[in-house]
């Protein structure tokens, strides 16, 4: 009898743990790749054009507010989601998807950049508070004016709002709190190129979130914000550039990567070179071949028609992107010194 009682006792135990283990498994019959598209204005009644920033609803007659998600319910989710702050890329997507992680691209003021803060900087955070504000929504910046519906942080609470009642086969709901009233950030990957790289690094350092991958970025030369107090721990920052691209031969990533911290997490490592996980770095470069093109470099690094191929047609930096987002974030490499022809500003 007493034998029978602990092995229902076991029995029920495990069912617990398999349930919880298993509660962000979506029920879906019929599981599937699941690629959705809304306008940031059709969602959120609140949201407003910016256009002083050209952060604006339409362009030409085309929608310029449009975000995009996608997941697939045939593979196994890891409770991930990368929210992408830049263009939408389906081919990243894929991949991610691929891996068992949610992927969203949202709306946000991104093409402040040859407005605001020119020809220089006022001061040397400028350009991290308008960063800053377009992020989150408050009054960070004296340059420009985004209230909290237009802000990243809102739009993507939004957007995962809409996506719970849409697709529930995702189960979206995930990423949001019981109440719906903020996004789970400890479950997010921020993520972006260029300048989106730049601003998931700075939004990053103020609220805490459980990776950050910064592909040709971060840029921001002539500002310290990289090198103050980040909510995100610096194991948590990852980081991939092209030789080639002018942001890392003006020495501007490795430069942000350093007043990061991620020089104490491992030595710079080439891709071409060595294989994952590359001495468990947070400091990426490659020198495939781009033909020369510097252009094409900066965009590289992204799964698109410029990043480099082998004979086969197959993408070089698969395995790459496979370690970005899911290489453990406690291992971590050896501390170098800081490369002296890197430029960091005094102090920093």
């Amino acid at each position: 009898m007493l034998r029978t009682t602990i092995a229902l006792l076991l029995c029920l135990c495990s069912s617990s743990i398999f349930a919880q283990k298993n509660d962000k498994i979506a029920k879906d019959p019929n599981p599937q790749q699941y690629i959705l598209k809304k306008r940031a204005s059709e969602i959120d009644p609140r949201a407003k054009p910016h256009p002083e920033i050209d952060f604006v609803f339409e362009k030409d007659g085309k929608p310029q507010d449009m975000q995009a998600a996608s997941v697939d319910t045939r593979v196994a989710p890891q409770g991930r989601l990368v929210i992408w702050l830049m263009g939408h890329e389906q081919r990243l997507f894929d991949r991610l998807n691929k891996q068992g992680i949610h992927a969203i691209q949202v709306h946000y003021a991104n093409k402040w950049f040859g407005i605001l803060n020119q020809p220089k900087p006022k001061s040397p955070e400028a350009r991290g508070n308008v960063r800053l504000e377009a992020a989150i929504g408050e009054d960070v910046s004296d340059e420009i004016d985004i209230p909290k519906p237009d802000s990243m942080m809102e739009r993507s609470r939004q957007f995962l709002i809409w996506l719970s009642k849409e697709n529930p086969q995702g189960n979206w709901q995930q990423f949001l709190t019981d109440d719906q009233s903020a996004v789970r950030w400890d479950k997010v990957t921020i993520s972006g190129s260029s300048h989106g790289s730049t601003t998931a690094a700075r939004f990053a350092m103020h609220q805490k979130v459980d990776r950050v991958v910064m592909l040709c970025g971060p840029r921001d030369q002539e500002q310290d914000w990289q090198s103050g107090i980040s909510a995100t721990p610096s194991n948590r920052f990852f980081g991939f550039s092209h030789v080639l691209d002018t942001g890392w031969s003006g020495n501007h990533y490795c430069r942000s990567w350093e007043m990061l911290g991620l020089h104490k997490l491992g030595p710079i490592v080439n891709v071409d070179q060595t294989k994952p996980p590359y001495g468990n770095s947070r400091r990426l470069i490659s020198a495939a071949d781009v033909k020369n093109d510097a252009k094409a470099a900066h965009s590289s690094v992204t799964p698109n028609n410029a990043s480099p191929k082998n004979d086969k047609g197959e993408f070089l930096y698969e395995p790459v992107w496979e370690y970005l987002f899911n290489h453990p974030v406690d291992k971590v490499g050896t501390p170098t010194d800081r490369d002296p022809s890197c430029v960091v500003p005094p102090g920093k």
